[in-house]
């Protein structure tokens, strides 16, 4: 088949959308890394009402042939994904001229939807889950197909209104509205626990969109690679070490976790990272994310001496329970000098976390068959999992919990967790590092996608990235200038450490002046012709984006940390300041009913237009979670907004005035 006519035919595929006439049945291919088999949780009635839901997709000519077939696919797999509807073409992010749309707007949508559920990307993509076991794009492959239709006619003058995966419709609204709006398990608050996702998403009206899988903004493990490369960077700073010759112990090597090793190795340290599932971890190795894979602990500290004798950065996955791997480096006697973990630990009864003594097929079985069993289990493990950290850390190991809720989930497991004049014997990233050291100042995982899907577009940006940030370095105050430096020796490495998975997409920590800088110096490139369109977005683990108060707000002190008022802010902000798309969503890195986190995604072309939003939107999108912050009384954060303030005299913010200490202590 002629490029051309493939092209014609999956233009073709899009635009029909739900098709009139049935497709094959689909065959099951255990080659891909599929989903773990979700709990069976609903009643025969509930059942019957999962199956009604389903079949309201389709004319009920075809309701006689799919009942049965979606009966089974509920009753093998705990969730009715219609496999058979799967399209045939290949799934991946395009040139944007490739999708058949009315808007540039809406092919900008469809090539980072594609990009979610590149097979490249996707963490489970048959199951449309992208990364965290449990972060959907969709529920099923009607709601892709339609979805993808109604982009393909949307006009400037239309958005699309997005309930948890399901396309509620085509909406008229206007050129400067947002072309897409993005809600994901959006639950009434007492039905937030964890059995209300798996019984509500298994009834199928509503979703876990993770953070920024549901909001179409995943880049693949690259999104996360700065931000832990930042982090591994000033852990060993904050100890005083170097990192060469130094380990970093974790666990994780799916979607976002993934990318710990490749972090470890652009810091210069030796990193262990180990991974239950196989196929996570030839995925990474393959990839070159990860240098070398060992499958037991003898040949781990055999390999773990060679590269502490010759201070080699080196990144070794072990396929295996991180358990074994603290307990054999203790008796092993091999200091570990920084440590954490990157589960999916929101996500503790489903596959986020692997118990120790288990093999992965053994747990798998037991989590669908036998999930009381599999709950003690692996709260058993989560208190072997602690015990074996405490006894590094009486020998000067420094752990952090990495935003997994491992902290959480350890302390409702009973172990040895808690603090003496704190909630938690351990700091959370955010509040030791990221938290002061960002997010306080405004910076945070500011991201652009090349449209063209072409690599020498992505060098242009990159270059171009590296000129305002040098420029900009040049006047920044001295309080900044370390993440100014950390961020232009990431971006000059950013191409020979080839981090692109999937799209042409590069992530950067910039705050307000940075990213508004590089964006509007990308737009002029645009207007000048020298590259194609670029879609602007974030994660949602940024400055304003997400109220959580185990990881992204956990270093807010006031007592505000578990209100959500900055996401919900911050989203509406956006949807009427520019945004092409708006999302928030219900859950994330940390779990169902414990965060609400917001994002966006914005498409400029190179007109004035553009450049009006970006200026208006980005400079709103930060500084909204600057100010909460400065309220909170963060010191760091007070500087960051009275210096917006002086750069913006049309903001005016409340400052928080200081009460002292000895005047509460004698009252």
């Amino acid at each position: 088949m002629s490029v051309d006519s493939s092209l014609a035919r999956f233009r073709e595929s899009i635009q029909i959308g739900i098709p009139e006439t049935l497709p094959p049945a689909h065959q099951y291919d255990p080659t891909i890394n599929h989903a773990p088999k979700r709990k069976k949780i609903l009643s025969p009635e509930e059942e019957k009402l999962a199956l009604r839901n389903a079949l309201r997709y389709f004319d009920a000519k075809h309701h006689e042939v799919l009942l049965p077939e979606f009966k089974e696919e509920l009753d093998t797999y705990g969730r009715i994904y219609m496999y058979r509807f799967m399209p045939d073409y290949e799934i991946k992010a395009r040139n944007i001229s490739d999708y058949p749309a009315k808007s540039t707007q809406a092919a900008g949508i469809m090539l980072m939807i594609q990009n979610n559920l590149d097979h490249a990307v996707a963490q489970h993509p048959h199951e449309l889950i992208t990364y965290g076991g449990n972060g959907g794009v969709f529920s099923n492959w009607a709601q892709y197909l339609l979805t993808m239709k109604y982009l393909s006619e949307m006009t400037d003058e239309q958005t699309l209104v997005m309930y948890s995966g399901h396309p509620m419709g085509l909406f008229p609204s206007h050129k400067s509205a947002p072309r897409c709006v993005v809600t994901n398990g959006m639950m009434i608050p007492n039905y937030s626990q964890p059995d209300d996702w798996e019984k509500y998403n298994a009834l199928g009206v509503t979703q876990y969109g993770q953070m920024t899988a549901g909001s179409y903004m995943y880049i693949g493990p690259q999104g996360i690679v700065h931000g832990t490369t930042i982090t591994v960077l000033n852990a060993f700073r904050k100890i005083e070490k170097s990192p060469n010759g130094n380990i970093f112990v974790t666990s994780g090597l799916g979607g976002m976790s993934g990318a710990q090793p490749k972090a470890g190795n652009i810091a210069g340290c030796i990193t262990i990272c180990a991974e239950m599932n196989p196929k996570a971890v030839q995925t990474r190795h393959s990839q070159g994310w990860v240098d070398i894979v060992i499958k037991n602990t003898h040949d781990l500290i055999a390999r773990v001496h060679k590269a502490q004798q010759n201070k080699e950065t080196v990144s070794i996955a072990y396929e295996g329970n991180v358990v074994h791997v603290w307990e054999a480096l203790f008796h092993a006697k091999i200091h570990v000098a920084i440590g954490s973990d990157q589960t999916s630990l929101h996500n503790p009864w489903a596959g986020g976390y692997y118990p120790v003594d288990l093999t992965f097929d053994e747990a798998n079985e037991m989590m669908s068959n036998d999930p009381e069993r599999f709950k003690k289990e692996v709260q058993h493990s989560l208190r072997r999992h602690v015990e074996a950290i405490n006894k590094h850390t009486e020998k000067g190991t420094y752990f952090f919990d990495y935003g997994n809720a491992f902290l959480l989930e350890s302390s409702r497991a009973n172990a040895d967790i808690a603090g003496i004049d704190k909630e938690f014997r351990y700091p959370s990233y955010v509040q030791d590092i990221m938290g002061p050291l960002c997010f306080d100042y405004g910076f945070g995982p500011f991201r652009w996608v090349c449209a063209s899907n072409d690599p020498e577009d992505l060098k242009k940006t990159d270059h171009i990235a590296t000129k305002v940030l040098e420029k900009l370095s040049q006047k920044a105050p001295e309080r900044i200038q370390q993440q100014m430096q950390d961020n232009i020796k990431w971006i000059k490495g950013a191409q020979e450490n080839k981090l692109v998975v999937g799209s042409q997409a590069r992530i950067l920590y910039a705050d307000a002046v940075g990213r508004i800088e590089i964006a509007r110096a990308f737009n002029n490139a645009i207007a000048a012709g020298e590259i194609g369109p670029v879609v602007l977005g974030r994660d949602h683990h940024d400055v304003s984006g997400t109220d959580s108060p185990y990881r992204e707000t956990s270093n807010i002190y006031d007592g505000s940390r578990f209100t959500a008022d900055m996401a919900i802010q911050n989203v509406i902000g956006d949807s009427f300041r520019g945004a092409t798309w708006v999302s928030i969503h219900n859950g994330g890195g940390v779990g169902w009913g414990e965060v609400i986190n917001g994002g966006f995604g914005m498409v400029i072309d190179g007109s004035k237009e553009s450049e009006n939003k970006l200026e208006s939107m980005l400079f709103w999108d930060v500084n909204n979670g600057i100010a909460r912050r400065n309220w909170a009384r963060n010191e760091n954060a007070v500087f960051a907004i009275e210096r917006a303030m002086e750069l913006n005299p049309s903001l005016k913010v409340t400052i928080p005035n200081e009460v002292s200490d000895d005047l509460i202590k004698n009252m």
